[in-house]
């Protein structure tokens, strides 16, 4: 039995509908894990997953608009990730939303706060340095701090995140921004589904797509 590597697979049969063995490659599950693909299918009924799965498809449809009739059949995106949170929000019934963000990335935070509130949403929002833990508090050796090891440096505290939003009761929780690992935790430790604004990239100022793209960062990747 093969472990999936659909990565690396340019034809993207299963996107096509295309399941003919003969044409599939040797990494393909859908050779191998047949009878799993038909279970985890049928989950898709349960009501707590259902009400999700629904509302993320309608979503993602919602996301994109048809162009004039010249060019049937080509869409175009419409909506930018923020704003489906937001429809996303609506339509699974949710009021209360929880946002965990990077101290680094306040401003961000706040302009997401503002632009969910207006769509009607209470959002409860809680930064990474909540607590004011020093590193070494929480066994952090001091020659790990970023700047002087002699001095407070706050850690980052994605398990606080999470469960001040557990407390809460937030009906799901959006990351912006936090660091490798640490949404990891918090991620792990929520009560609520997660889902990502922001991911964190410092060196491409969060856009870490561009590390794929450019060559000038080959030597670096």
């Amino acid at each position: 039995m093969t472990d999936p590597k659909c990565a690396l697979c340019k034809p993207r049969y299963c996107n096509e509908g295309i399941t003919d063995e003969e044409k599939l490659p040797s990494f393909c599950p859908m050779k191998d894990f047949k009878n799993l693909i038909q279970e985890v299918k049928e989950k898709y009924s349960a009501e707590e997953i259902k009400n999700l799965f629904l509302s993320a498809a309608l979503t993602e449809k919602e996301a994109y608009e048809e162009k004039p009739a010249r060019e049937l059949g080509k869409i175009i995106p419409v909506r930018p990730r923020i704003r489906e949170i937001a429809e996303f929000a609506k339509k699974i019934g949710a009021r209360k939303i929880g946002m965990a963000f990077c101290s680094g990335l306040s401003d961000e935070a706040s302009r997401a706060h503002a632009i969910l509130e207006k769509h009607e949403l209470e959002i409860v929002s809680v930064i990474c340095s909540c607590g004011a833990v020093d590193k070494e508090e929480v066994g952090i050796p001091k020659e790990y701090k970023i700047r002087d090891p002699k001095k407070f440096e706050s850690a980052c505290n994605p398990l606080l995140q999470a469960e001040l939003l557990n407390k809460a009761e937030t009906a799901f929780n959006v990351l912006v921004g936090l660091c490798v690992g640490h949404d990891m935790l918090f991620t792990k430790h929520s009560q609520a589904p997660v889902t990502t604004l922001i991911v964190k990239d410092r060196f491409t100022g969060h856009n870490p797509l561009i590390s794929l793209y450019t060559r000038y960062h080959k030597d670096i990747v």
